[in-house]
């Protein structure tokens, strides 16, 4: 009887891989739970080449009853995470960083979005390319640590598309697109 030959089997890496991208997509596309906190729509803006700073956002909804705040977070990707404020004066916009953090109050929603709150990351190593997913630890003064990634966006974007999910098929020419609250 002869022996097969020892071939190495892809199924492991395979199977990671698909894992891998499996927990990307979830974590980007539904709500992520932080002892009362639900994050969901997390999303980071590309970068041209170059640049040192980018910005991120999300909607961070407080179910309990106690209010919690966002106070800074980290990423590899960068030297620092911060939170900031973009307010407009007399038609001049500035940003500046939310000194004691962003507070999230019990039973109300905070959205970080483009011209408002948002997550500043500056000293970046390299620039945010759109379809990349950005690794980022959040912290939160009583919910703690969070593990997040962000999709990244269009230079351009004003918004998360992690609200969609694509139901295409390879080889299609248009995949279709449907809102992630669809009733099957």
């Amino acid at each position: 009887m002869q022996r097969a030959p020892n071939v190495k089997s892809n199924i492991p890496s395979v199977a990671l891989l698909a894992l891998v991208a499996f927990y990307a997509g979830s974590t980007l596309a539904q709500e992520l739970k932080a002892g009362d906190l639900l994050l969901s729509h997390a999303w980071a803006r590309a970068t041209p080449g170059g640049a040192k700073v980018g910005g991120a956002f999300l909607t961070i909804k407080n179910a309990g009853k106690t209010p919690d705040k966002l106070v800074g977070g980290s990423t590899p990707l960068g030297e620092k995470v911060e939170v900031h404020e973009t307010a407009t004066k007399d038609g001049v916009a500035t940003m500046r960083p939310m000194s004691g953090g962003l507070p999230i109050p019990a039973g109300r929603t905070v959205t970080l979005a483009p011209g408002g709150y948002h997550i500043m990351i500056t000293g970046l190593n390299a620039p945010l390319k759109a379809g990349d997913h950005v690794p980022m630890t959040l912290q939160f003064e009583k919910s703690g640590k969070v593990e997040i990634a962000l999709g990244v966006q269009g230079i351009g974007a004003t918004g998360s598309k992690s609200g969609q999910m694509n139901h295409g098929m390879p080889g299609m020419k248009q995949p279709m697109k449907m809102n992630s609250d669809h009733k099957m």
